[in-house]
């Protein structure tokens, strides 16, 4: 039997075990994980852009958010016992499709180098445009990249 996937808007009550997810992960990890907030959390799913977050028999085990203010993806991250099963692609696909029906401007985000993130951005097709904040890689997705890429998922997934 398979378990239910959900992807559904995230809400501020999601905010504790988006933390948790946050906090799980093994690369891209914060050095100290009172540096994202709840309430920077608040801030980037209710006022600054919108968030998503999948559930697998109702627990959250992975989470997306876009800040459409500064045209970037914030979070992107999903829980260490639910990798490689398609959430991370989901929840990336949701949340660009989101993006760019509210902007057709440029989208970046910066990861660690050397990381199963930066490969999967990649195989995404996000472009690396240069390094970003310590060290990390700075990637962007253009409209125009977005169209092209739904077009061929779309006949893919049809």
């Amino acid at each position: 039997m398979h378990d239910t996937i959900t992807i559904r808007e995230a809400q501020p009550q999601d905010i504790p075990q988006i933390q948790v997810v946050r906090n799980a992960v093994k690369e891209n990890t914060l050095s100290n994980p009172a540096l994202v907030t709840d309430a920077d959390c608040l801030e980037y799913i209710t006022q600054r852009g919108k968030g998503w977050i999948c559930e697998v028999d109702n627990q959250i085990v992975g989470f997306a958010i876009a800040d459409i203010k500064d045209n970037n993806i914030w979070a992107l991250f999903v829980h260490p016992h639910h990798d490689k099963q398609g959430i991370g692609r989901q929840l990336h696909n949701t949340m660009l499709h989101w993006y760019f029906t509210q902007t057709t401007k440029t989208v970046w985000l910066g990861t660690a180098p050397n990381t199963r993130a930066e490969q999967f951005y990649r195989k995404a097709g996000w472009t690396q445009i240069g390094t970003h904040g310590k060290g990390e890689l700075k990637f962007e997705m253009t409209y125009p990249t977005w169209k092209n890429l739904n077009k061929s998922s779309n006949r893919n997934t049809q």
